[in-house]
């Protein structure tokens, strides 16, 4: 499975989430508590602990010849019947319905309702889809399982709020009821010079909900070459939806970068990069930065790039307090594409539950030609390797919606913009390129043009030219620009933030810039 795969797993969810489907009386059986095996989440941790001390055994792709040969249309003619969707029968706030598996969705994955404390299998039936006249679906099918599921919730059953599909992924929406960036259970030596690996929820468990309930709980089994895990999903639907995520974790065998609360999205160009931007669209892209709050308090912001080679940067930390990629521009002017709808694209922000100790914020970042990549990742790498026979625990909440839970309270960066240095009308003896840095809110929006503001500024190598700080008038924005001059084309790491005599007025912004080669 490769990232391009993944991304296309997704496309086709927002094709499907384009039918519109609607809701309806449900012919899913009520079971009795009975019924079923007993399940809880210290059975599912003793079982994930169980199957890491196996050979990992890969899941079957080979679908069977109806569905293996099916094209993209042909595909997406299966339609789940919304009629059939679970606990719709029941009228409860929640309503799960289905993806079939076929054409990008080889590995099935198996379904389980828990309620009184015992899991019932979901089986697979024909029935529960309808299929286009140029599929022919044998008289008689197996119990195929399913590629993943979407939950739908009180109030609105026409549109979802999450889903599952496709290896660890798992995507959800907030307000806006708009798709965008991905979050997944883990991430496996990404960013490395060779293959990544990419872990898979082979089993899922979804606790039937009490008939006022306002959550979500599902469990789920992860599996790979490398590592098992039991995750448990605590999901709350809203306005900004929030999901409380507990993972155990039990490593096969040692692993040389593991990427705990992964985020994947897509950078292809804005106001900063420009260098593939032959599109009428100003600017595309799922998230414009990486937010950090580290665990000293300082809030970074790293504008993100469509970078000429793939790059690895770490954020060393201790205790982070948070971590997200964020779209922070919210004007449809500067995306003008009103079928993407890029300005509504939700945030993703991490929240840490107790200490995680030692470690990096990691980004990586992938070339990338097109917005049909995925190109963007941003995880947590512990410090301590992960070592066969362990057992590490992860808690953390994370948050979809147009904004993240906390802000920096100081000003933040609204907008990074790069272009030719030196001043107009000058001949620019020495080469040299102009970042320009807008602020915005926290005390220096209260400052007038006299106020004494200094922007601090650092390269790791080159010299920086010409720094000054300054209000746009007839805006909110503060804004810094500065020239840099530099030799060679190796990367060139930048930082910058602005002060008064009473301590920082902004977050802090850092860059890392590439001369043309």
């Amino acid at each position: 499975m490769t990232r391009r795969d993944l991304l296309a797993h997704w496309a086709a969810l927002a094709a499907w989430g384009a039918l519109g489907w609607l809701g309806g009386p449900a012919s899913a059986k009520a079971r009795e508590p009975a019924e079923g095996q007993p399940f809880d989440r210290d059975w599912l941790r003793e079982e994930a602990r169980r199957l890491a001390q196996q050979p990992f055994k890969a899941a079957d792709d080979a679908l069977p010849d109806w569905l293996a040969e099916l094209d993209w249309d042909a595909y997406q003619s299966i339609r789940f019947r919304p009629d059939h969707a679970l606990w719709s029968k029941e009228r409860l706030p929640f309503q799960v319905r289905l993806f079939h598996l076929g054409l990008f969705f080889k590995h099935p994955v198996a379904l389980y309702e828990v309620a009184h404390g015992r899991a019932v299998p979901i089986p697979y039936a024909k029935e529960l889809f309808t299929f286009g006249d140029q599929i022919k679906v044998p008289a008689r099918v197996g119990d195929l399982g399913f590629a993943g599921f979407r939950v739908h919730a009180r109030p609105d059953f026409d549109r979802d709020m999450f889903a599952f599909l496709g290896a660890s992924y798992f995507r959800a929406v907030g307000g806006s009821k708009q798709y965008g960036l991905s979050a997944r259970g883990l991430a496996v030596d990404t960013g490395l010079p060779r293959a990544e690996e990419f872990p898979e929820f082979r089993r899922f468990w979804l606790e039937r909900p009490m008939p006022r309930a306002e959550a979500l709980v599902i469990h789920a089994l992860l599996d790979s070459p490398s590592i098992t895990g039991a995750y448990a999903f605590h999901v709350k639907p809203g306005n900004t939806t929030v999901m409380d995520i507990e993972a155990h974790l039990f490593p096969r065998k040692a692993i040389e970068r593991v990427g705990v609360a992964p985020l994947t999205s897509m950078f292809q160009h804005g106001e900063n990069d420009r260098r593939l931007a032959d599109d009428y669209r100003p600017e595309i892209h799922d998230s414009d930065g990486l937010a950090l709050y580290s665990g000293s308090g300082e809030w970074i912001w790293r504008p993100l790039v469509n970078a000429p080679s793939v790059r690895v940067n770490s954020f060393l930390d201790e205790n982070p307090k948070g971590f997200g990629l964020l779209q922070r521009d919210r004007n449809f002017d500067h995306y003008q594409d009103d079928g993407a709808m890029y300005h509504l694209r939700p945030s993703a922000w991490v929240e840490p539950i107790g200490a995680w100790g030692r470690g990096a914020v990691q980004l990586v970042e992938i070339p990338t030609l097109d917005e049909t990549f995925d190109n963007i990742v941003a995880f947590w790498n512990p410090e301590e390797p992960f070592q066969p026979g362990q057992e590490r625990v992860f808690r953390y909440r994370l948050f979809w919606g147009a904004e993240p839970p906390v802000r920096p309270g100081a000003a933040e960066v609204v907008a990074t913009r790069l272009g030719a240095g030196g001043i107009p009308g000058q001949k620019n003896r020495v080469p040299s390129r102009k970042f320009v840095i807008d602020f915005e809110g926290g005390r220096l929006a209260k400052l007038t043009e006299r106020a004494k503001v200094e922007p601090v500024i650092s390269a790791s190598r080159g010299q920086i030219k010409d720094p000054a700080a300054r209000p746009v008038r007839g805006t909110p924005v503060w804004r810094c620009n500065f020239d840099l001059i530099s030799e060679g084309d190796e990367p060139i790491d930048l930082r910058c933030y602005l002060r008064d005599d009473q301590g920082a007025l902004t977050e802090t912004w850092l860059y890392q810039w590439t001369p043309p080669g």
